[in-house]
């Protein structure tokens, strides 16, 4: 029997919902779109978007491409002369490269740029929320890939199979698309991928796994917030923007908005009560 979200949904409505998906055992438990968003409103995710190369580099694990535990010097020579020659991609995406604070929203880098930015920490001790780690990793991932660019990549391995389309994903100046953000889509497509996740939890295991720098963040994807019993994993953007995996309960939450207020870990105990 599917149990009722109103405390969930009361709490979103309070904090500039948009759009509020509830997915529990396969079945629509909660659907309800506001303040101008509607079904077919492609919406930005911000740095949901980092949720999508844990997974990617998965698959690129898989398909033989890398070792996430294997410098990036072997394609960045760049790094050969100094401390960054120890940064791994498993650094990269769990934020823990040495990278400062920056690189996010209109400040993304390129390529290039994020390339030349010098290190706060030492790679590997801490974790430091930011946007410029993603942006290595896709120089990185770049010129693994040659011809094939990440954002390609990452259609054909995940979003392709996973039946879920990326509405628009804006352009830097140097043409390439940013990893951190710029991915916009629709409230069920980001449903379809939080059901692939699921769906594909065991193989994405690593993805789900917190550092010693950081337990509550894994490879793109947030982790258990204190205070709730269940394991949750979650994609988190600027403004309340999120997809909430909850394996025990076979529960998807998609979730838009435009808030300051919103938090994630009071939603989600409304959610589980």
């Amino acid at each position: 029997m599917l149990r009722t979200f109103d405390a969930a949904l009361a709490y979103a409505a309070k904090h500039g919902l948009q759009a509020l998906i509830v997915s529990e055992r396969g079945s629509i438990a909660v659907e309800t779109y506001d303040n101008g968003c509607t079904q077919v409103s492609p919406h930005a995710l911000y740095s949901g978007a980092k949720s999508f190369w844990g997974t990617a580099a998965l698959c690129s694990v898989e398909d033989g491409l890398i070792d996430l535990d294997a410098p990036v010097v072997s394609h960045i020579p760049e790094f050969k002369d100094d401390i960054r020659r120890t940064i791994t991609p498993r650094m990269l995406l769990t934020m823990t490269a040495g990278y400062g604070f920056g690189g996010l929203g209109s400040a993304v880098p390129t390529y290039e740029k994020a390339l030349g930015i010098p290190l706060k920490d030492v790679p590997g001790e801490r974790f430091t929320y930011s946007g410029i780690p993603f942006q290595v990793f896709g120089a990185f991932f770049s010129r693994v890939l040659g011809s094939e660019t990440p954002q390609a990549y990452l259609t054909r391995r995940i979003l392709q199979p996973a039946g879920v389309e990326i509405a628009t994903w804006r352009s830097l100046k140097d043409g390439n698309q940013p990893l951190p953000t710029g991915a916009a889509m629709q409230a069920r497509q980001w449903l379809s991928y939080g059901a692939f996740i699921l769906a594909n939890r065991t193989r994405f295991a690593q993805a789900f796994r917190g550092t010693n720098a950081n337990v509550r963040y894994g490879l793109g994807w947030w982790l258990t917030p204190p205070g709730l019993s269940d394991d949750v994993f979650y994609a988190s953007g600027s403004g309340g923007q999120a997809l909430y995996v909850i394996p025990a309960r076979e529960l998807i939450v998609a979730h838009f908005s435009q808030s300051t207020s919103y938090k994630h870990d009071a939603f989600l105990k409304r959610l589980l009560a």
